[in-house]
């Protein structure tokens, strides 16, 4: 992932900003309060939505905003081989691809599932990854043993084991639980066999009584087996009787009915010829309407096509803007391979050139320093010089003519005045001297021109490589993306050509306006066609009904003589009441004695029912009492084979933790060898997730603050590189937000110019800071204060001018000292 701009509008306290970036190393720097650390919210709030930012949605919005003024943060970034540019507000969200006009998702949930889906990171692993701040750095070192190893299996996603082994106890849980239940369930298996035995007991008995019911009903069957014919006979000729009556009842009911549908059938006969007239009258208004939906499906079929013709046009725009940029982008990098070896030969002489002048101005400095110091050392002893031969001559002159010599203790006399005359000459000459090497030193103070010039020059040509340096990392990215943009251009190429011949295939001429009037002319005319149809239908029942008028009246005579004929019937049919009653009387004893010997069979048919259901209800509780004993045997196995997966999943969780460590010790030692230039190798973590640093294959016992900060640093970045690793992204963009603790001014400068040697690591490395001192190391610096009277963020933005060197040598006072020269080269 590669960040190329970043633009705020009033979010927190940024009421409008613009922040640019770009490859290599660039400073954010600011005091506290200034708004650094809401650039890293923003670009969080802008990939991941409200659940990245702090706060509530209203606390995002710039306190001095006016009313109803929008929120707003727009993200331009590169994934791959497709660069982004997402658009996020309080209440919406965009998302285009490649400089299209068009998103390819909106809405903050759309934006946000598929901003996730791209990056292959959820919001904590991208924070994880992306991310380092001082808060990162030292969390490892507050945590205990158990807990170091819990928050690296969290980042790095081993963790997901533990929710997995938590299903497997809760469904072992289960499985107890249930074990238990049917344990206490479970039947005795002796008072099954008991039940068993007296329920096929019973049944014996029942199957006896049963016999003996039914002997006896078939005896009185017999008996009523003697009467029944005569009794039949006269109940059917009674019935006889009483079928003719109602007979009768029904036939002189179908007359009834049969003259009631024949008064219907002319009244429906009637009102079909009045239908024809007005099915006339509709034909001829809807004999337009099949042309009319000829006419209709064939601009439906245009329509579609037109609809079809603008979104392949709307695409082939799109394809040409993407063709136009890959050629203007193509044409920019055509010379890279020959700028390339421009760049470098041109970069070889920049640097030779710096090298001889930095010779000369060791040798000039080094001369002028010796004048100077040589100057003073004189003008030093000639002070001294004077004071003792000022002091001489005070004591000569206080002892006068007649005193003692003060050396060999006899009288002065005549020798005073050529000693005293002596002294004032030697006074005089010191004096002489002395203003001669005063004079000198006020000459050497200011810096010799020459050597000024040489200084100057030496900055110069610095600059002039760290540029060289720069364009030929962005030359030779160029000539990587030549063979790139070559192929995309090919394919887009070809998508365009088949764009235009589906374009060239579509046929035209569609007519909206005409589509509108014939599609209000058929909703007016599709009533009528209905009415038309209802009619039709009507219309065509006239034959049914004269043949049904026809049929009925046939029918109708023929039910008034079957009414006739029934009447006769009955008349015919005599039968004697008291013959019948008798009958009946004897019928119904032995009717009587039958039935009480049936119901005694039934009872004894009941039991022998219940006899059966109880022996099969012993059976079943037998069969179930087995297959409980079988699905306990199931869960008992079941269980077992959980307390295996649980014991696995501990194992597994051990086992990777443990291949974790050397790992993320192999990752985080290459990332240690290059920050300290191979002085320090190694780095382990131990059985206790402790940080130990080797020196030369040898663990150091104790390390400092800032060796400290660089080793909890590298070991961050080793388990960011691992994540990113895990979700198939490349680890190319590293942000670090105030992470130099407890460095020295010396070691932060180091630092920061060794992070320059992880370029081929990280395309691009954002330093967030507070420290001033770190703008002189960077490639590009991004200032940020805050405006009291706006009560804004203010953004200013430039490249930097100085080398990490320069500013190096400057903190140590010019020439330097000796630890002082060995961080310089450290930071060449």
């Amino acid at each position: 992932m590669r960040i190329n701009s970043l633009r705020l509008n009033n979010f927190r306290q940024h009421a409008d900003s613009l922040i640019e970036l770009d490859s290599g190393l660039t400073g954010i720097i600011g005091p506290n309060g200034a708004g650094k650390s809401t650039i890293l919210e923003a670009i969080a709030w802008a990939l991941y939505g409200n659940q990245a930012a702090r706060g509530t949605r209203e606390s995002i919005r710039f306190l001095r905003a006016p009313p109803r003024s929008s929120v707003r943060v727009e993200l331009d970034f590169e994934l791959g081989a497709h660069r982004y540019r997402v658009a996020r507000g309080l209440s919406s969200a965009e998302l285009y691809l490649d400089g299209a006009p068009v998103p390819i998702a909106t809405g903050i949930t759309a934006v946000t599932e598929l901003l996730q889906r791209r990056l292959g990171m959820s919001r904590l692993e991208f924070f994880n990854t992306y991310f380092t701040g001082q808060k990162e750095l030292n969390v490892m070192a507050a945590m205990g043993p158990s807990e170091r190893a819990q928050f690296l299996s969290r980042v790095l996603g081993y963790e997901r084991l533990r929710g997995a082994q938590e299903l497997v106890r809760d469904r072992r849980r289960l499985l107890v639980a249930e074990v238990a239940g049917l344990s206490s369930a479970l039947p005795d298996e002796s008072r099954v066999n008991t039940m068993l035995a007296d329920a096929r007991e019973r049944l014996a008995h029942a199957e006896a009584c049963f016999a003996d019911a039914d002997a006896r009903r078939v005896a009185a069957a017999a008996a009523l087996a003697l009467v029944a014919p005569r009794w039949e006979r006269a109940g059917r000729e009674r019935e006889r009787m009483q079928a003719l009556a109602s007979e009768l009842a029904v036939a002189e009911s179908e007359e009834t009915s049969l003259a009631r549908e024949g008064a219907r059938i002319e009244g429906e006969l009637r009102d079909v010829i009045a239908s024809q007239r007005e099915l006339a009258a509709l034909t001829v208004r809807i004999a337009p309407l099949a042309g009319m939906r000829a006419e209709m499906q064939a601009l439906d079929q245009l329509r579609r096509d037109d609809g079809r013709r603008q979104a392949l046009q709307d695409a082939e725009r799109a394809l040409l803007a993407d063709l136009a940029g890959l050629r203007e982008r193509l044409a920019t990098r055509e010379g890279a391979p020959v700028l390339e070896g421009e760049v470098t030969a041109e970069l070889a002489a920049v640097r030779a050139r710096l090298a001889e002048c930095e010779r000369d101005l060791d040798e000039r400095r080094a001369d002028w320093v010796r004048d100077q110091q040589e100057a003073e050392t004189r003008r030093h002893a000639l002070r001294a010089q004077y004071n003792d031969l000022r002091k001489q001559r005070e004591r000569l002159v206080a002892l006068g003519e007649d005193g003692a010599c003060p050396t060999c203790s006899r009288s002065l006399g005549d020798s005073y005045r050529p000693v005293l005359d002596l002294l004032d000459t030697q006074i005089e000459t010191v004096a002489v001297d002395g203003r001669y090497f005063k004079d000198r030193k006020e000459q050497l103070r200011p810096t010799p021109e020459a050597i000024v010039l040489l200084d100057e020059a030496r900055r110069t040509f610095a600059t002039d490589a760290a540029a060289l340096e720069r364009k030929l990392a962005k030359v030779q990215a160029a000539v990587g993306e030549l063979a790139s943009l070559r192929r995309d251009l090919s394919v887009k190429d070809g998508r365009q050509t088949i764009l235009h011949a589906e374009l060239a295939a579509i046929p035209g001429g569609y007519d909206p306006g005409r589509h509108d009037t014939l599609s209000r002319e058929l909703q007016r005319l599709l009533p009528e066609e209905a009415n038309a149809t209802g009619l039709a239908a009507l219309v065509s029942r006239e034959p049914r009904l004269r043949n049904d008028r026809e049929r009925m009246g046939r029918a109708l005579a023929v039910a008034r003589e079957r009414v006739e004929e029934l009447r006769a019937r009955r008349t015919a049919v005599v039968l004697s009441e008291e013959e019948f009653q008798t009958l009946k009387s004897a019928f119904e004893s032995a009717t009587a004695a039958t039935r009480a010997c049936e119901l005694e069979g039934v009872r004894a048919r009941a039991e022998l029912g219940a006899a059966q259901a109880l022996r099969e209800s012993a059976e079943r509780t037998a069969a179930e009492r087995q297959r409980m004993q079988l699905r306990l045997t199931e869960l008992q196995t079941d269980k077992r084979l959980h307390d295996e997966l649980d014991r696995a999943f501990s194992d597994l969780r051990a086992e990777l933790n443990l291949t974790m460590r050397p790992e993320l010790s192999e990752l985080a030692s290459s990332f240690l060898s290059e920050l300290t230039d191979g002085r320090y190798s190694e780095l382990e973590l131990d059985d206790q997730y402790n940080i130990i640093v080797l020196e030369d294959g040898v663990p150091k016992p104790v390390i400092s603050g800032g060796e400290e900060d660089l080793a909890n640093l590298v070991l961050r970045l080793a388990i960011s590189q691992m994540i990113a690793e895990r979700a198939g992204q490349a680890f190319s963009l590293l942000i670090l937000d105030e992470v130099f603790g407890s460095l020295d001014d010396v070691r932060r400068q180091g630092v920061v110019a060794l992070l320059r040697k992880l370029h081929d690591r990280f395309e691009q490395v954002i330093l967030i800071t507070h420290i001033e001192s770190v703008r002189e190391g960077v490639d590009r610096v991004i200032t940020l204060r805050y405006d009291e009277e706006h009560g804004s963020s203010l953004v200013e933005q430039r490249d930097a001018v100085m080398l990490p060197e320069l500013a190096l040598s400057e903190d140590n006072g010019g020439g330097g000292s000796e630890d002082g020269e060995v961080a310089v080269v450290g930071a060449t």
